[in-house]
């Protein structure tokens, strides 16, 4: 299964992922124009693998200028539902269809890892003015919390993936994997967490490429073995979540 076949097989399934995924916490917005040395009240923000808009929905409520991009038809056609007054255009963060110095802000919320670094990171230079910042985000596994670490392990036995490490990166590691090294980078991690019903949590959960590729069998295999193991932790069916946000921020000299 190759990235690009992993990355597209949201677009199935955009109508689940805009009901069910995690939202961002107002402290990681803060981090973001206190790393970006700026507010995002009238800042021009480009949002890219913007999906079905649950970041950008957050930076406009900040009060920034946004236009998405996302190379996704059926992610596309959900943001437009969601968010009709936004622009956005189809596009990928290795060739933007933007102009050169045209943002104070690119912003990429879970999709960063989804680019090329060798172009994404030029082309966010180049989009950017000088003085201009790249936030790149994810919501990743709180490892620490021993429920959401053994479903980990399981996610990764059923859908053939590796597992994800446990360990923390830091912050050099963190910033050379994310393709940023040379660039006036910080890193700050956000820790948030919600309260889901376990319909909304197993559906988060599906809405992931690992299990989008699998198709409909291999998913429900693993629902019904998994609606019975929380059940018996969550009686009252209603899941916490934890995240840690991870965001990297690098500005453009």
């Amino acid at each position: 299964m190759t990235v690009a076949s992993r990355a597209h097989s949201f677009n199935a399934a955009a109508a689940q992922y805009a009901a069910n995924r995690p939202s961002y916490p107002p402290a990681l917005f803060d981090a973001v124009e206190e790393l970006a040395g700026r507010p995002l009240a009238g800042a021009r923000v480009a949002d890219v693998g913007a999906g079905t808009g649950i970041a950008t929905a957050l930076l406009r409520e900040r009060g920034a200028d946004v236009i998405a991009v996302e190379p996704g038809a059926g992610m596309v056609a959900q943001f437009r539902r969601a968010l009709p007054e936004v622009p956005v255009v189809r596009g990928d963060g290795n060739a933007l269809p933007l102009a050169d110095a045209s943002r104070d802000l690119v912003t990429y919320a879970q999709s960063w890892h989804w680019t090329d670094t060798d172009r994404s990171v030029p082309e966010a230079l180049r989009v950017l003015r000088p003085g201009g910042a790249l936030a790149v985000w994810w919501n990743t596994t709180a490892f620490e919390v021993p429920w959401i670490a053994a479903q980990a392990e399981r996610v990764s036995a059923h859908c053939g993936v590796g597992p994800a490490p446990q360990a923390r990166l830091d912050d050099g590691r963190a910033t050379r994997l994310a393709g940023l090294s040379g660039l006036r980078g910080t890193r700050r991690q956000v820790r948030w967490s919600r309260v889901v019903s376990l319909d909304s949590h197993l559906a988060n959960i599906t809405s992931h490429s690992a299990f989008l590729v699998l198709g409909e069998s291999g998913t429900q295999a693993f629902l019904t073995a998994e609606r019975d193991r929380l059940r018996e932790l969550f009686p009252d069916e209603r899941v916490e979540e934890t995240y840690l946000v991870d965001l990297l921020v690098a500005v453009r000299p």
